[in-house]
């Protein structure tokens, strides 16, 4: 977790304040704030990022419910503070704790047109919705002949260990949901990513599986735009080009992949690591037109 940390201070991307369990415990002083927000920008974390998001996905759109366990007074990592004061508890409320009702709900509010943000509190407690997730939502579409969807509905939990989450709030299960034809599975990196992604999975026609890494909620800092923004699905980025191997990872891992291409190059190896951000589906075309370059892929 150190190492990581550290890596993140190196990286020159993102500005990260760090207590003694290797996270941020502060928020951003207003200051800091005003002196972004001159320019457009706020200087805000990841979990700020995703309540601005959210901010806007409700305010745009009437037809958008948030809903899950606690998320009525903020969620147990902050993400929905002031939502349910701001829109109201018709359309922000606390659900039973129960993922398979939380998604299955989600599933027929979407299906009736409507933009669901369905939140499971840990991704560790995904596996009990399993059976909504891919025998329901993702075939939904499909199963009718395209004459009928659940594609408002978009999946929040946040994923990753923190360090002292134990084998309960720890888990990263992203890849079993990688396999599921009819579903999109995203993750973002940064505050700024984290916003711009969140908004174009709510807004995308397909069920989607956003997850959040927790770790960052309060480690990643940067500037993020205040306006509505999306970024795109299914398009990867090279965050530094290389010419002898490719890595391409995902969400929290790449401050860790980035250092470990910082320590590379001393020895003469030049890395070009790519951000997938969508792993399904995931972006072909970039990832092949880099290996074609280096001729080695490290995933």
């Amino acid at each position: 977790m150190i190492f990581m940390a550290n890596s993140l201070k190196r990286s020159g991307n993102l500005v990260v304040s760090i207590s003694k369990r290797c996270y941020s415990t502060t928020t951003i002083s207003q200051q800091q704030q005003q002196q972004s927000s001159s320019a457009g920008n706020a200087t805000v974390n990841l979990f700020t990022a995703i309540n601005q998001a959210l901010h806007i996905a409700l305010e745009t759109d009437p037809r958008a419910y948030l809903f899950g366990e606690d998320v009525g007074f903020g969620g147990v990592f902050r993400c929905t503070t002031g939502l349910a004061d701001r829109f109201g508890k018709d359309r922000v409320f606390n659900t039973p704790l129960c993922e398979q009702g939380i998604v299955g709900f989600g599933i027929g509010l979407a299906a009736m047109g409507n933009r669901a943000i369905a939140e499971i509190q840990f991704a560790d407690y995904i596996f009990p919705a399993f059976d909504q997730i891919v025998n329901e939502a993702a075939k939904f579409r499909y199963r009718s002949g395209n004459q009928f969807n659940c594609g408002g509905l978009t999946i929040r939990t946040p994923y990753g260990a923190v360090g002292h989450g134990g084998h309960y709030h720890s888990q990263s299960p992203e890849a079993f949901f990688c396999h599921v034809p009819g579903l999109k599975v995203v993750i973002p990196r940064s505050p700024q990513q984290a916003k711009g992604l969140l908004l174009a999975c709510i807004r995308d026609p397909n069920p989607t599986i956003f997850f959040e890494p927790k770790w960052l909620y309060r480690l990643a800092v940067e500037e993020v735009p205040d306006h509505d923004y999306m970024l795109p699905l299914s398009t990867a980025e090279v965050i530094r080009e290389g010419s002898d191997i490719t890595l391409v990872g995902w969400g929290a891992q790449l401050a860790v992949m980035e250092q470990a291409c910082a320590d590379a190059e001393k020895d003469g190896i030049s890395c070009e690591l790519i951000d997938l951000k969508t792993l399904i589906p995931w972006d072909k075309e970039t990832v092949e037109a880099s290996v074609r370059k280096t001729g080695k892929l490290l995933p």
